[in-house]
């Protein structure tokens, strides 16, 4: 499930979207009409290559057509070589889609552990040329059912940012239970005149307190409950662990740090780190994925008091070789249902500067 834009901003280091503009521009009206909020991600909305439906859908596909055949779409593609993608993912919806995407980055690309790349960090050496790591968000099961014998069979590495309060349950994801509920008649006095589609949007505003609120105000006055969702068990976690997919801190209940009192942000990362320690048989978590993408110095405080070596944003953006910033690596949003189109001007880094372009976060 998209998790919603973020807000943080990203150390890319390609060619910039002022060089790019005036020939991005000339790429006419099609580029600019599919809108600023493409690849808003917003809870409940659609994600980077999500499929919307009928001459939306097509409009789109054609414009990805028309940036992926650009003639700046080689000189972007010879400029990531010398970038790391990070790709992040959320669950797997589209099994056979996100087969070839893998077996393209195969191709065409350097797919890397975060193993590694925490050692590039750490010996102050670049990664190599065409780096890209696989990441998935939230810890969808699909990731384990549909992603990791894709993942397998490539021998492609991953990591995986798991929502511990989850694990070994059958709790759907907050965001996802918001939408619903919303849906089925469920209202609270921090939602008051939001419609529906823009609840989970403006849940992410709000002080954390007021949104575990409305939470339970929604859970009270809607119709029906939410459906329920399977989700990882610890055994799956060390499953996905033991065959190369690598377990990092995604907080235990996914808020917007930024939205949190000092305890709670202070409370959701270490709880989630000591039950990932627990979990992997003693083995600390080192990788951290801010929730939503939204950054806050405090956290970094704590992040480097557990020992995290590396800390990933929701920026759609390239990082360097060898990050300036390790708590604060870019990556690109993208999805099991991205087009072979616009799945190759994400990895070239045009799709981003387009969209940076355009007035995206």
């Amino acid at each position: 499930m998209p998790e919603g834009t973020t807000r943080s901003t990203g150390a890319g280091d390609g060619p910039t979207t002022r060089a790019a503009g005036p020939t991005i521009e000339a790429a006419g009206p099609s580029v600019r009409a599919a809108g600023p909020t493409d690849d808003a991600c917003a809870g409940g909305g659609t994600g980077a290559g999500a499929p919307p439906g009928g001459r939306l859908a097509g409009r789109r596909s054609s414009v990805d057509a028309a940036l992926r055949n650009s003639p700046l779409q080689p000189l972007f593609r010879l400029a990531a070589t010398r970038r790391l993608a990070v790709l992040a993912y959320h669950g797997v919806d589209d099994p056979r889609t996100f087969a070839l995407q893998m077996a393209r980055l195969v191709r065409i690309a350097r797919p890397v552990s975060l193993a590694r790349v925490e050692q590039a960090v750490h010996s102050g050496r670049p990664l190599p040329a065409r780096s890209v790591l696989v990441t998935f968000d939230d810890g969808d099961r699909s990731v384990l059912t549909e992603g990791l014998p894709v993942l397998t069979r490539l021998r492609i590495p991953a990591a995986a940012f798991v929502v511990t309060e989850l694990i070994d349950s059958d709790r759907p994801f907050w965001w996802s239970e918001a939408s619903y509920l919303a849906s089925r008649g469920g209202t609270a006095r921090g939602l008051a005149g939001c419609a529906p589609g823009a609840v989970v949007r403006r849940l992410k505003t709000l002080p954390d307190g007021d949104r575990r609120a409305a939470l339970a105000e929604l859970r009270e006055s809607a119709r029906t409950r939410a459906p329920r969702q399977e989700q990882l068990t610890r055994h799956d976690l060390l499953t996905l662990h033991r065959s190369g997919v690598a377990i990092g801190n995604h907080t235990a209940g996914h808020p917007c740090l930024d939205r949190c009192e000092d305890a709670t942000l202070r409370d959701e990362i270490t709880s989630a780190h000591h039950a990932l320690t627990g979990w992997l048989d003693g083995e600390e978590p080192t990788a951290f994925a801010y929730p939503n993408g939204n950054v806050d110095q405090r956290a970094d405080t704590v992040l480097r008091r557990l020992g995290y070596r590396v800390g990933f944003l929701f920026d759609h953006r390239h990082d360097r070789l060898l990050p300036r910033r390790p708590l604060r690596i870019s990556r690109l949003r993208v999805n099991s249902t991205t087009s072979r189109d616009r799945f190759d001007t994400i990895l070239s880094g045009l799709h981003p500067a387009v969209h940076r372009l355009r007035g995206g976060a």
